[in-house]
């Protein structure tokens, strides 16, 4: 029965190496798991709030990116409208100088046709005084004597009056 004492079970041995065990698991539990699960879960914790604070980041980035792009599409739309409003101003400027313009050379013009028409009454009359005296020297010659001034004028005014009602 040699053989067997080495092969034999020892209750007390197996209830003490259990007991063995499971304070040895308990002991484990206690001071090596727990602490580790503490720093685990903190850490866990920290990821955590480090991507809800990125989340957080990323949604106010989008949301001031979206302003950004309704302000930049807003601007765009101002700046057309600005764009618009000021070649229209450039247009009615333009219409007002034109229209001033033509009141002006319509002014040069009256007063230029104005300026015409008097040149020409004093041109005929300049004319006249001196067909008056031209006659007058021709006709004292040729009758040899002399006509009296206003009655020799008479007749040439007539004379001319004649010429223009004819014209």
């Amino acid at each position: 029965m040699n053989n067997l004492d080495i092969i034999s079970i020892n209750i007390w041995q197996i209830i003490i190496s259990l007991a063995n065990l499971v304070i040895l698991f308990l002991m484990f539990k206690k001071f090596l798991f727990a602490p580790v699960k503490k720093i685990v879960a903190k850490r866990q914790a920290e990821v955590s709030a480090l991507y809800d604070e990125a989340a957080k980041t990323n949604d106010e980035a989008n949301s001031l990116k979206s302003s950004w792009e309704d302000r930049m599409k807003t601007a765009d739309e101002d700046a057309d409208k600005i764009i618009k409003e000021a070649v229209e101003k450039a247009d009615r400027r333009s219409e007002v100088m034109l229209y001033e313009s033509r009141e002006k050379a319509e002014t040069i013009i009256r007063k230029a046709k104005a300026e015409a028409e008097r040149d020409k009454a004093d041109a005929q009359e300049y004319i006249k005084k001196e067909i008056i005296d031209v006659s007058a020297a021709m006709s004292s010659q040729v009758l040899g004597r002399e006509i009296n001034m206003e009655d020799h004028r008479n007749l040439i005014d007539s004379f001319i009056d004649n010429l223009e009602d004819n014209a």
